[in-house]
């Protein structure tokens, strides 16, 4: 039933089922930072520190992750989690990616309603600001020095970090752009190089099982929305919840920066399931707790349902508000990867194709840096305080980042260390 298995790392490098395991477990709680500080995570975790993916294979992964539509630090998760063990690996990490995230925001949002914001817990928040700052920033460095190995590819990535920054919407055609100028250019790009597997090329593609694949996944994908549609009516706001964040799985690109404004627009103006004070309180819960930047769709499904229950209680009608929400929103991603990563995998040995993906690459570090400094800037400078610059964010996130670059700390110290900063700062002093 199983497609053909990825060419997998170098023997002494490729990790146990368990070893991997005890990985994406971990990984799932100290993913903070939205999709380019989870990606700086995996990055210095799995290529740098642990060498179970190469350089090339992760870009790869990446650029293939950001031209779907979702959460593309969750894809790229499951991507690499399939790379190490195939389907079961793509499942458990995609999984384990989110599901800290699901229960931990549930409870913020439950707290939310009931209580408003916990000052502690705002703190320790506060204080993980600057952690992700400097994990960023490092992870942009060595990333970038692996990547911009010429002019063009300094030029493309330069240029897209200037068009996001003014039409964030253009992402797709950014990509586009980037993918079309590594084709003419590809005699310019040195690293493209023919293919050395022969083996592998020669493996053919059972299409079969990856039909097999793609129908479970749609079963599992539509299988709740169906049943909780009967139950409770499709007019709803449970049942309309899980339409609605169907539809914005599969027509917003660019991650969780894109489906934002997106999402904002509908769930605030059209069906008001909150206002927008409401809607900010919420990607700021996001931004601080681990797991996907896309998670704040839960908190949106939580108070719509919350304020629409119809005839269950507040607290069912959120649960099972929040519960399908995020998973119409994460479920095309494992479909999209197990369906689609093996032919990434075979499509990246073609020379012409390497120096389309290490265009892509050029243009997605660009995008990276750009969200990076804007992640940087507003944290630094909050528009609540014009002209007043963060001072703790500032020093600690210097600290931070000299410490990340001069002496390796692990990412679970520095994370635990700020936010104790940040209860220190807040709460104490």
């Amino acid at each position: 039933m199983n497609p053909p298995a990825p060419s997998p790392p170098s023997p002494e490098l490729k990790p146990t089922f368990a070893e991997a395991l005890r990985f994406w477990s971990r990984l799932g709680w100290i993913s903070f930072g939205g999709p380019t500080g989870q990606i700086a995570i995996m990055h210095r975790e799995l290529v740098d520190q642990k060498k179970w993916i190469d350089e090339k294979r992760f870009l790869n992964a990446l650029n293939y992750c950001m031209m779907l539509p979702g959460p593309e630090a969750q894809q790229l998760a499951t991507y690499l989690g399939w790379y190490l063990h195939g389907i079961r690996g793509g499942v458990c990490a995609g999984l384990l990616f989110i599901l800290p995230a699901i229960f931990i925001l549930w409870g913020l949002s439950l707290v939310y309603v009931c209580y408003g914001t916990v000052p502690i817990i705002a703190a320790a928040f506060y204080g993980l600001v600057p952690a992700v700052i400097a994990i960023v920033f490092h992870a942009m460095l060595r990333l970038g020095r692996k990547t911009l190995l010429d002019p063009l590819r300094w030029t493309i990535a330069i240029f897209a970090a200037v068009l996001i920054y003014f039409y964030r919407d253009a992402y797709p055609l950014v990509v586009l752009g980037a993918g079309l100028l590594g084709w003419f250019f590809r005699k310019q790009i040195n690293d493209a190089k023919p293919a050395t597997d022969s083996k592998a090329n020669s493996t053919p593609l059972r299409i079969a099982p990856l039909i097999r694949i793609a129908a479970i996944c749609l079963v599992l994908w539509f299988t709740p929305l169906l049943i909780l549609g009967c139950w409770l009516g499709w007019d709803h706001a449970v049942a309309r919840e899980g339409i609605f964040f169907s539809k914005a799985a599969l027509v917003t690109f660019g991650g969780a920066y894109a489906v934002l404004p997106y999402v904002a627009q509908h769930a605030v103006e059209q069906y008001h399931w909150l206002n927008s004070e409401q809607m900010l309180h919420g990607f700021g819960l996001a931004e601080t707790t681990p797991g996907p930047l896309i998670m704040v769709l839960q908190f949106v499904g939580f108070l719509g349902a919350w304020h629409q229950p119809g005839n269950l209680t507040p607290v069912v009608a959120a649960t099972l508000g929040s519960f399908i929400t995020s998973w119409v929103t994460f479920a095309p991603s494992f479909l999209f990867i197990l369906v689609g990563a093996p032919f990434v995998e075979r499509l990246t040995r073609i020379a012409s194709i390497q120096s389309v993906l290490s265009a892509i690459s050029a243009a997605v570090v660009g995008v990276m840096g750009n969200f990076a400094l804007w992640f940087a800037w507003h944290a630094i400078f909050p528009p609540s305080h014009p002209g007043h610059p963060d001072l703790f964010v500032l020093i600690i996130s210097t600290a931070a980042f000299v410490t990340l670059y001069r002496w390796k700390i692990d990412v679970v110290l520095l994370i635990g260390l700020c936010a104790a900063l940040g209860v220190i700062y807040q709460v104490i002093l």
